[in-house]
């Protein structure tokens, strides 16, 4: 049993007729699935409104009509470009056997020592990663957690997460995902100290090549 639980209802309507039905207080949606054929429904707006908050796209939703029960993802929601109200839901019903494609949210959870001396500075990569797992190995988000990255130059790559040997990643396994880097400023400064070093360095060379040709 899926941890959300969603109740629905056969829909009749269809195309503009939809339109009576959200003035009612409902929102249209169908459910389909490899093992299911594609039914169309209606659920309450208030409970599909709490359902989509709490649940997302990763977690399992039990969509319960007419007392079948069918754990399903929400693969499309539809919003009103204004308002962002609910349209319409498209829920794509598991077949547990079969592995599926998910978008993971990436969650950055504590600090690096680095950073909270202020001698760098945290960026980040993409905010989500592409799983294939069984339905019974979804997971709603992934934690890097950033107190690991203890000096300057330290990074978490895709190849670095840990996931078992269900679980494909269908991202890059180099792609950075957090790092720690110089300030700018510091940075800058850095490079300028590098160019001085540089210009003394060959000014010294050029000096002595002079007094090598003067003996």
């Amino acid at each position: 049993m899926a941890e959300f639980q969603l109740p629905a209802d056969l829909r009749q309507t269809r195309g503009r007729r939809n339109r009576q039905l959200r003035r009612d207080g409902y929102v249209p949606g169908v459910v389909y699935g490899p093992s299911t054929d594609s039914i169309s429904v209606q659920f309450p707006y208030r409970a599909i409104e709490i359902t989509l908050m709490n649940a997302g796209g990763t977690n399992l939703i039990d969509i319960v009509v007419n007392g079948d029960t069918y754990p399903s993802l929400a693969r499309e929601v539809q919003r009103d470009v204004v308002r962002g109200d609910i349209l319409h839901v498209d829920f794509l019903a598991v077949d547990q056997s079969q592995r599926i494609s998910v978008e993971v949210p990436i969650v950055m959870e504590g600090i690096s020592p680095v950073v909270a001396a202020r001698e760098g500075i945290l960026i980040t990569g993409r905010s989500s990663l592409t799983l294939e797992v069984f339905p019974s190995d979804i997971r709603d988000r992934i934690v890097i957690d950033l107190s690991t990255l203890t000096e300057m130059g330290a990074e978490v790559l895709v190849r670095d997460l840990t996931f078992g040997e269900n679980v494909t990643v269908h991202n890059d396994p180099n792609e950075m995902l957090a790092k720690i880097v110089q300030p700018a400023a510091a940075r800058a400064d850095a490079d300028l100290d590098e160019d001085l070093d540089e210009a003394e360095d060959a000014e010294a060379d050029e000096e002595s090549a002079e007094e090598t040709d003067t003996e």
